[in-house]
């Protein structure tokens, strides 16, 4: 009989790209995960890995070896799903993941809430950068991610996951304060702060500055949105900032007519498949879309 986990070992070096990586990301040795997985060929009684330079990759038996664990991991889901259902209310622990600015704004009235209508549920928020917390759930590490994605950029997805969109958050330019917007000379040259280039956030913006018919100079790069905020104050870059953040500090910043007023990012909620009937997950999910609808909670 083939063993779980080492079944779900062989998935993570296939996740992570290298035995190594998936040795950090598991707290585990690299010796530890060799051994494992040479017990899995042994059981298997075919070949599962093969060397690449100084790396190792996953052969045909491997990567689908790897297919049948997705299935059997959706299953165990399910099977955990359907238990929890039993309880007919939620409880227990849940850990989520989720970027910056809904962890401020929309997460702490969702705690609340939850508090209140599922004292038996303890939730924990993780702050991770959108791919990084993908990478998390797919590993089990976290229960669930709330993340952004932007129009004409790739969902990036992985197999086994679940969505749902819980709403969309309006993406509006922002000039630097003081510029005079009528001198296109100076908006030209102006400097932009931008989210890192490999993130989905930076292909859009950079998109849509394109499509406007320039090519923004990124002068600052952060994925820390309230960064950019305080720039533009300052007077000192300008930056696509969302409605979510702005609300959150108050900002009376007005946004350029000289940029695109109808972007938005969409805001997601990602689970294991086989998880996304889960009754803990499902009070979490539904939390978090009653405060992203009605802010004012307190």
């Amino acid at each position: 009989m083939l063993d779980i986990h080492r079944l779900t070992l062989l998935r993570e070096v296939n996740l992570h790209g290298s035995m190594s990586a998936a040795a950090r990301n598991l707290s585990y040795s690299h010796s530890a995960i060799s051994q494992q997985l040479a017990q899995l060929e042994r059981e298997t009684g075919v070949r599962l890995l093969e060397k690449v330079g100084r790396n190792v990759q996953l052969t045909t038996a491997g990567l689908e070896l790897v297919r049948n664990t997705e299935a059997i991991l959706a299953a165990i889901e399910r099977a955990e799903s359907d238990l929890a259902t039993s309880h007919q209310r939620a409880q227990g622990t849940v850990t989520v993941a989720a970027f910056a600015s809904i962890s401020r704004s929309v997460l702490p009235t969702a705690l609340v809430l939850l508090s209140h209508e599922h004292p038996s549920l303890q939730v924990n928020i993780h702050r991770y950068e959108p791919e990084e917390a993908v990478l998390r759930l797919v590993s089990r590490q976290v229960d669930a991610v709330i993340t952004d994605s932007f129009p004409g950029t790739a969902a990036g997805g992985h197999a086994g996951l679940h969505t749902t969109v819980l709403g969309t958050d309006p993406m509006r330019g922002y000039l630097p304060l003081g510029l005079d917007p009528d001198d296109t000379a100076a908006i030209a040259v102006v400097p932009w702060a931008m989210e890192p280039p490999e993130s989905a956030a930076a292909h859009w913006a950079l998109r849509v500055c394109r499509e406007v018919g320039f090519e923004p100079q990124v002068a600052h790069v952060s994925s820390d949105l309230l960064f950019h905020l305080r720039l533009v104050e300052r007077g000192l870059a300008a930056a696509f900032l969302p409605d979510m953040l702005m609300r959150e500090m108050q900002s009376e910043l007005q946004p350029s007519p000289w940029l695109p007023v109808d972007q938005h990012r969409t805001i997601l909620f990602v689970a294991r498949s086989g998880a996304e009937q889960n009754l803990a997950l499902n009070a979490v999910r539904q939390a978090v879309l009653q405060a992203m609808e009605h802010p004012e909670i307190t």
